[in-house]
This record gives structure tokens, C-alpha cells and sequence, in this order.
């Protein structure tokens, strides 16, 4: 299967329409995390990708977008948030730790970052569509062989980036943490800039 087939499949077109100009274009959107949603998933539309304008998209299990909301603030990158009712339970802190995520991507060391159920399933994402599937694809792997004692993942993709994923408790319950980071951060900073992120998080959550 060629990349631009296995892309179809794990994708799927969904025409955003920009609630203040009305500008619209078609953005692939992973199936995968429209599938695990109960109910809608909000996805954060950055300025320039569609027109001038940041908003953010609310899309059904059927790929349909039942509403748009503008915001306050800029996006860096599209953005996935599936807060479910039983998350918001488990992590009452969720949007600042969000906050936190958002806010430790520089597009010069970090470019991205994520945080995973123990299973796989995405909470928030700001990583490519690509380096999204190869991680969650490795969280699944290590669920069916149920290598659950694992603390730490390391990616090194085609293009040098690097992807590290940390595993942590929050309130009881196992968390992964992912950032991506570009081709010039080495391991060890890698590893340092994870655990200053890591830190943040579990300070909201003391």
C-alpha cells in the first residue's frame, strides 16, 4: 500500500468553513480520533490554514461539523481535544495542563506535544497527522503485548525528529506524555525538556 493510499484510509475530508469570513477549505482529519469520540471533537483551526482567522471546529462521530467558535487566542497548528465527561472527572485540571502543553511548543526545539490515555486513546494532540498514527500505533503494539511496566518511548523518525513519550500517574491514573522535538534537540535535552513539561503538569495536579 502506498503512503498516499494508507493516507485515505486513515484519514478523512471534512470541509471547515471559517465562522467569520465564511473562507473554506477541506482538512484531512484522522479517523481515529473521530472514532473514539462519544460525542464531538473539537479541533483547533490555526490562522493561515483556512484564512486569517483562528477558530475551532466541533466534528460528530459522522464527520460532520455541528458548530464553529471563534477565539481569544491564536493556534500554532491544528489541534485535537477529545475532553470526555469522564476526563473531565479524572483530570479537573485538564484545560490548564492543555495550557501547559500548548505553551511548551516553540516550533524550534518542540514542536509538538500530546497527552494519551494508558491505552492509546488521545485527550489532546497538537503532532502531524504522521507522527500521531506512529506513535499511537506503538502505544497499541505495547497493549497487546501488554508491556505495561514500560516509563518511557523513544521514536526517531524518517526526518531525525525525535519523538519521546513519558509514562505518569495523574490523580491515580496512568497518562502518557509525548512530545516531538526537531532533528537538533539531542536525547539527553530531549529528555530534560520532557521532565520540565512533566513537572508543570503534575504541579496543577498536586
Amino acid at each position: 500500500m502506498s503512503q498516499s493510499e494508507s493516507s485515505q484510509d486513515n484519514n478523512q475530508e471534512v470541509l471547515i468553513v471559517c465562522p467569520k469570513c465564511r473562507q473554506n477549505k477541506q482538512l484531512s482529519v484522522p479517523k481515529k480520533i473521530i472514532n473514539q469520540s462519544k460525542q464531538l471533537t473539537t479541533v483547533s483551526i490555526p490562522s493561515g490554514l483556512c484564512c486569517e482567522h483562528g477558530f475551532q471546529a466541533f466534528i460528530d462521530k459522522q464527520f460532520k461539523v455541528r458548530g464553529y467558535q471563534q477565539v481569544d487566542f491564536d493556534f500554532s497548528k491544528v489541534e485535537f481535544l477529545e475532553e470526555k465527561e469522564e476526563e473531565k472527572v479524572l483530570i479537573p485540571e485538564l484545560q490548564d495542563i492543555i495550557k501547559v502543553l500548548r505553551n511548551c511548543v516553540d516550533d524550534k526545539e518542540i514542536l509538538g506535544s500530546a497527552l494519551f490515555s494508558i491505552d492509546g486513546t488521545i485527550i489532546y494532540s497538537s503532532l502531524s497527522t504522521d507522527t500521531l498514527f506512529n506513535t499511537i500505533r506503538e502505544f497499541e503494539v505495547r497493549k497487546e503485548e501488554k508491556l505495561v511496566e514500560l516509563r518511557r518511548i523513544y521514536l526517531v523518525l524518517e526526518n531525525d525528529q525525535m519523538v519521546c513519550s513519558k509514562f505518569m500517574d495523574i490523580h491515580t491514573e496512568k497518562y502518557i506524555l509525548t512530545l516531538i522535538f526537531s532533528r537538533k534537540v539531542k536525547l539527553g535535552m530531549g529528555n530534560l525538556l520532557l521532565r520540565q513539561t512533566e513537572k508543570q503538569v503534575l504541579d496543577l495536579t498536586a
